[in-house]
This record gives structure tokens, C-alpha cells and sequence, in this order.
């Protein structure tokens, strides 16, 4: 018997609102592969996730750092858990505890730029890119900021 392949698992990541919209217009992506959801518990998140396999994130993130310490201990929970082949995210901070946890995992990340972000760095951005595997941006603009990323176009 050969080697077994790891079946692949895919974690999105993100915040609700937009950041959940702009991963929900990638769903030909990931739909077809065994996936998860981290975001917050929200109004319009509960809706569009309803029947989808959701972790609810704490928030919220926005320079508040006792939920960024639970949102480290709930992606310490979940990847060792879940054990995902990829991460992919549109920020904001709740992806940051699962890129850096995801890095020591060896699992892949994948971080994409907002589309309303093309004159500096969101902070998520910032903190994630050293960590990540792949960085894809949406304008042009946005990688004299990104250095190593890949343009993809507008992803809405």
C-alpha cells in the first residue's frame, strides 16, 4: 500500500459583513471540497452560513486584545481539531490567530486583500503577510504594497 493522501480540508476565515461577502463570492473555489467557517455570530452571517459547518469567532477584534486572546485559544481548538489543508481569508483580525497557529501546523494560508483597501496595508494584512503562503490582491495598486503577492482582479 502506498502512502495515504490527506484528503483536503479548507478553513475560511474572516470577519462578517464584507469580508464574509468577498469569500462568499469565491465559493466556486471551495464548495466542492470538505470546508469550514470561522467568522462572527452576526445577523447577516447566521443567514448566509445557514447549513454550513461554523465556528463563531469573539468580537469585537479591532484593537482588543482579551478577544484576540480568545480567538487564539479558539483557533488552537479548532485547527488542532480540524486539522485544515489551507486557510483562506479576506481579514480582519480574527484571521491572525489562525495564520500564525497555521504556520506551525504546516498548514497553507491564503490571504486576499479587501477590495476597498488600494492605498496602504490593512493592519490584518500587515500582520498576516510574513506568515503567509500566498497573498492575492485585487488591484494593481495594491501590490507596490503587497511585494510578493498575485493580482487576481476585484473579487465582487
Amino acid at each position: 500500500m502506498g502512502a495515504r493522501k490527506r484528503r483536503c480540508r479548507v478553513a475560511l476565515v474572516c470577519s462578517s459583513g464584507g469580508h464574509l461577502t468577498q469569500l462568499l463570492a469565491l465559493r466556486q473555489a471551495w464548495s466542492d471540497v470538505d470546508h469550514f467557517w470561522v467568522t462572527f455570530g452576526t445577523e447577516d452571517a447566521r443567514s448566509l452560513l445557514r447549513g454550513e459547518r461554523v465556528y463563531w469567532g469573539h468580537h469585537p477584534t479591532n484593537r482588543n486584545i482579551p478577544n484576540l486572546l480568545k480567538n487564539t485559544l479558539l483557533a488552537i481548538r479548532i485547527l488542532s481539531h480540524e486539522r485544515p489543508s489551507i486557510i483562506i481569508s479576506t481579514g480582519a483580525a480574527v484571521a491572525i490567530p489562525f495564520f500564525w497557529l497555521a504556520r506551525l501546523l504546516g498548514s497553507k494560508t491564503v490571504f486576499i486583500e479587501v477590495i476597498d483597501r488600494f492605498e496602504s496595508a490593512t493592519i490584518t494584512g500587515r500582520v498576516v503577510t510574513p506568515v503567509a503562503s500566498h497573498v492575492l490582491v485585487q488591484w494593481p495598486e495594491q501590490q507596490t504594497i503587497y511585494r510578493r503577492s498575485t493580482l487576481i482582479g476585484p473579487v465582487l
